[in-house]
């Protein structure tokens, strides 16, 4: 009889545990189907809080006793004085709409600008809540690239013009090429004084193999449909013809980016500074490329009594294979970028 008691606690025990596992498993599965079914996640980060907490620590360490006794009472009594006008207000119908809204949003773009999947995110989530009264500041750093790619972020922030709310454009770094196209989109342009800005202009290179397969007796053989499907190509042989019709293309693209910058920045003499140059944020004022010499940094800080900044930021959801894939391909990247700067750019 005492074994078929002890047999039944340690059966009762085995089921329990069992039961407990395929629970969790469950909870679990749910978990990840639930994520998969998610492309990313949208983030809200107080930065009015960030920086009145740092700001406060600060003064903490700093302040006597005394100081900060005097200091809270102040603080108190403010927030007493807002909470009776509030209630005043409510009482005579009046409605408080709260402080206005500066949502902040970082663009740092790579040659194919893939980061306007996030970009139209982000855009859409603040167009869902943001009024006229608020305002959009973007901190943005690109050496520009893919014309499409570029054309297609720049639309993205046209989106907040056309709801007629403002756009602030902060460079810290850099905004160069399709990156000022961008940029140029802004009500107001704030600059770095050494950022790096302008670039108005089109490239295009491309190797040629022909030579070298001549050379090992390989045939290349390419069938188009069109005078002009193809151009210049890396392994045929390109005539003058092709050049020709590639330069023409080139010039029209160039064309129609200088028809943008000039749309969007009527005072920029566009035949001065669609040369292809680009100049640091101290040149670039006198040319009308930028409105204000100053980092972001400064530019919020300027505003943290006057509105309530947050920070929208969208993350993509990525496989192991994407992370490894990105982590490599922003290595060559940055690599590639630093011999450019090198070879091309003054250093200190």
């Amino acid at each position: 009889m005492e074994f078929l008691s002890e047999y039944g606690l340690f059966l009762a025990k085995a089921v329990t545990f069992v039961l407990t596992v395929v629970i969790c498993l469950v909870a679990v599965i749910a978990i990840v189907s639930k994520q998969r079914n998610k492309k990313g996640e949208l983030d809200l980060i107080d930065l009015s809080e960030q920086l009145k907490e740092t700001k406060n620590s600060i003064e903490e360490k700093l302040l006597t006793s005394h100081q900060l006794k005097l200091r809270h009472k102040k603080e108190k009594k403010e927030l007493k004085e807002k909470d009776k006008e509030a209630k005043k207000a409510a009482k005579n119908g009046q409605v408080d709409d709260g402080q206005p809204q500066l949502y902040v949003v970082d663009f740092k773009g790579s040659i194919d600008a893939k980061e306007v999947l996030s970009l139209r995110e982000e855009i859409t989530a603040i167009l869902s809540v943001a009024s006229e009264k608020d305002e959009v500041f973007v901190r943005l750093e690109s050496g520009g690239g893919m014309v499409h790619g570029y054309g297609l972020a720049a639309s993205q922030l046209q989106r907040i013009k056309d709801h007629n709310i403002p756009l602030t454009i902060a460079v810290d770094k850099v905004a160069a090429s399709g990156g000022y196209m961008m940029a140029c989109i802004a009500d107001k342009i704030i600059s770095a004084p050494f950022a790096i800005l302008g670039s108005i202009g089109v490239i295009a290179q491309i190797p040629n193999f022909n030579r070298l397969l001549k050379k090992h007796d390989i045939e290349f053989e390419q069938l188009t449909a069109g005078d002009y499907k193809r151009t210049l190509t890396m392994f045929g042989e390109n005539d003058q013809v092709g050049r020709d019709k590639f330069k023409q293309e080139l010039q029209e693209t160039h064309e129609l980016f200088k028809q943008f910058v000039s749309t969007h920045r009527s005072q920029i003499d566009i035949d001065e500074v669609a040369t292809g140059e680009h100049w640091y944020g101290l040149q670039a004022i006198e040319r009308n490329l930028v409105d204000e010499i100053s980092t972001s940094d400064d530019y919020l800080v300027s505003q943290l009594d006057n509105r309530h900044i947050i920070q929208i930021k969208y993350t993509q959801r990525k496989k192991l294979a994407d992370k490894l894939g990105h982590a490599a391909s922003v290595a060559v990247e940055n690599s590639l970028f630093k011999l450019m700067q090198l070879n091309i750019n003054r250093l200190f």
